[in-house]
């Protein structure tokens, strides 16, 4: 049997856990979005006519070539999918943790 201490432990470990999972799937929310967008970005630049293209550096503009501009989007695209790689294997991770708590604590009857 665990002790009261020790179960009030885990509870507050699950909590931290559940916290943590709360932000991973926000990161993750959020670096879909940023791929979503890429992928739009992308796409207009493959139509053609595009015109002129400026992309944007701080507080200004910069007048920039198409294949530049989809070098940029390819290389921040990669970028965005080795993060949502690795935010999906944390949070796996923290799924496995939780999991565990959750069975510790139905064993000690919490």
């Amino acid at each position: 049997m665990v002790a009261k201490e020790d179960a009030q432990n885990l509870l507050m470990q699950a909590q931290a856990y559940q916290q943590q999972l709360q932000m991973v799937s926000g990161q993750k929310e959020a670096l879909s979005m940023q791929m979503i967008e890429i992928g739009k970005a992308l796409e207009e630049l493959n139509k053609p006519g595009s015109g002129e293209l400026y992309k944007i550096s701080g507080p200004i503009l910069i007048k920039t070539s198409n294949n530049d501009a989809k070098k940029d989007l390819e290389s921040k695209k990669e970028l965005s999918m080795v993060r949502i790689k690795s935010v999906e294997k944390t949070e796996v991770d923290l799924k496995e943790k939780l999991e565990e708590l959750k069975d510790k604590l139905s064993k000690a009857g919490v």
